[in-house]
């Protein structure tokens, strides 16, 4: 028999937006499907009351089904991670209810029109989904726009919130429009759909106009095709190591010379090893080894030096200045810390710098209160936890400067914008972002589209050019406009080379932030309080 709630109104037009917005994202991608797949949330919105005995709890239900199509990709990495695939889709799952039930209190308490309602209240949760717990941004609406090129540009006023709230904003529109209850056909929210519209793409064909330099840089993106699990194996370690050696040997064949090569996150897979003066103490005092404080010392410094000849014969039998990524292991008095870095080396050998990632994965690279419960590890394939860089770092490259930031960290717009502004107080505004990920554990999913769409919108809103070196695809060139210039194939090996301009052009939400979606955001919260206050009232005259 089936259940009564399959029958009712709010489950079937939950479940019809949801599979359009679904099929809007990656791997169907009927992108265009984005600007009606809101439709019958909106109907169910403009009722003045859910039918089903627990209405919420089907929406929870029917959010949870989505995100668990959206992000099967999770589940690829390693059979624990199906835990957190489940954990963060059930997380998720309650923003659709949130949505469906802070907007019905906004129009039928508040009795502010729904046209307005409905696309404020999805711009302030989808901000504050970017923060909750880390941050995720993965699926959001405007990322179902990336190729529209003149649409997205109204990033860079308010980040790719503006372009969810439009998309929201004409869907409702077209919602409103359609009959409800006892409400007929309306045609009138036809005009102001059609109007922001045109101004957004009116502000996007204006702002494309090219104020760039010739080019500045030749930089290498080398993106080898290697399937990642946890823990390699010691002997594959030199074959994947020529893996890359050789696809850059052939990028320098190709291309001629260059001014920089770009390897993936953690694709070198010798470490950087740094050991402080006093380090050997570790040994003893934390270790409890049998061999002196001094020989530990001097063992260390051993395998340091090893380190940087490892980087430094790469550089030099290549030829060619190098931004790899790899691990960094700092050796303390007090212990040891991984760092997932990206470091720059000279053709001469030279390190010339290091950036260590700041934001981490949670689940994927540290384990919350691991720190103080180190058995935590042992229930995952994560033998120890990263430690979270402190600063951001740019690098001059033939006079361009340039950059790094690792993996998820351009899935987070503020995480981005943040370190600019930090470089731009040290007076090292960077002219080129360069992402180095490894998308290997997601096996050519969907992911890898998702992760790239994330680019092309940081690019616009930072107004420079965003380059990815990715393992297994996509490395990318993305110019200032978000423009993918070049990009590479899925699950294959490719090397591209990004011939680079500085953009002149000035970012408004670069400077600014996120205070657009920051008061739509200040809008859900009071419209929550408001909406609270007047059922306590009512309540109260009716007790």
């Amino acid at each position: 028999m089936i259940p009564s709630f399959f029958r009712t109104l709010t489950f079937r037009y939950a479940l019809l937006g949801a599979v359009l917005l679904w099929s809007a994202f990656p791997p169907v991608d009927l992108w265009p499907l984005a600007w009606i797949a809101p439709l019958p949330w909106i109907l169910l919105i403009r009722r003045k009351k859910l039918d089903g005995d627990r209405p919420y709890r089907i929406l929870t239900l029917v959010g949870f089904v989505f995100w668990m199509a959206t992000l099967h990709w999770l589940r690829l990495p390693h059979w624990t991670t199906n835990f957190g695939w489940v954990a963060l889709s059930f997380y998720f799952a309650f923003y659709l209810p949130v949505f469906i039930g802070l907007s019905r209190t906004t129009v039928h308490q508040l009795h502010i029109p729904v046209i307005l309602a409905a696309p404020i209240v999805w711009t302030g949760l989808e901000l504050a989904r970017a923060h909750l717990l880390t941050g995720m941004t993965m699926a959001s609406l405007a990322h179902t726009q990336y190729r529209w090129v003149e649409l997205i540009q109204l990033s860079d006023l308010t980040g790719a919130y503006g372009v969810s709230f439009l998309v929201m904003f004409v869907a409702v529109c077209l919602g409103r429009m359609l009959p409800s209850e006892n409400k007929p056909h309306a045609y009138w929210p036809l005009l102001p759909a059609l109007a922001l519209l045109a101004v957004a793409l009116g502000y996007g064909y204006v702002r494309t106009a090219k104020d760039a330099t010739a080019p500045s840089a030749k930089i290498a993106l080398i993106q080898g095709s290697i399937d990642t699990q946890f823990g390699y194996d010691e002997h594959l370690r030199g074959t994947i190591f020529q893996h890359y050696f050789e696809l850059s040997r052939q990028a320098l064949k190709q291309f001629g010379a260059v001014d920089l090569i770009v390897w993936p996150e953690t694709f070198f897979l010798y470490p950087l090893i740094i050991c402080d003066e006093d380090a050997g103490r570790y040994n003893t005092e934390v270790r409890g080894s049998g061999i002196t404080a001094e020989e530990f010392q001097r063992r260390l410094q051993l395998l340091a030096d090893n380190s940087r000849y490892a980087l430094a014969d790469t550089a030099k039998e290549l030829g060619a200045p190098l931004l790899l990524g790899l691990d960094t292991q700092h050796y303390t008095s007090s212990g040891v810390d991984i760092f997932n870095s990206a470091v720059h080396v000279a053709a001469s050998g030279e390190v010339l710098g290091r950036y260590d990632k700041m934001h981490l994965v949670m689940f994927g690279e540290y384990i919350p209160f691991a720190d103080y419960l180190p058995w935590l590890y042992r229930l995952t394939p994560l033998s120890m936890g990263i430690t979270a860089g402190t600063q951001p770092v740019s690098f001059e490259v033939n006079g361009i400067r340039l950059a790094p930031n690792i993996c998820y960290e351009s899935v987070l717009p503020h995480v981005i914008r943040r370190q600019i502004n930090m470089l731009q107080a040290q007076d090292r505004e960077p002219d080129v972002l360069v992402n180095l990920t490894n998308d290997g554990w997601f096996w050519g999913s969907s992911e890898l589209d998702m992760h790239l769409a994330c680019a092309v919108f940081r690019a616009v809103e930072c107004r420079k050019p965003f380059l990815i070196a990715a393992n297994t695809g996509f490395s990318a060139w993305i110019d200032a406009d978000g423009r993918i210039i070049k990009k590479g194939p899925r699950r294959s090996t490719a090397t591209l080379l990004a011939e680079v301009r500085i953009d002149r052009r000035k970012s408004w939400y670069l400077y600014y932030g996120d205070w657009p979606a920051g008061i739509c955001l200040l809008a859900c919260g009071f419209f929550a309080l408001a909406g609270c206050w007047r059922r306590f009232r009512h309540d109260n005259s009716h007790g």
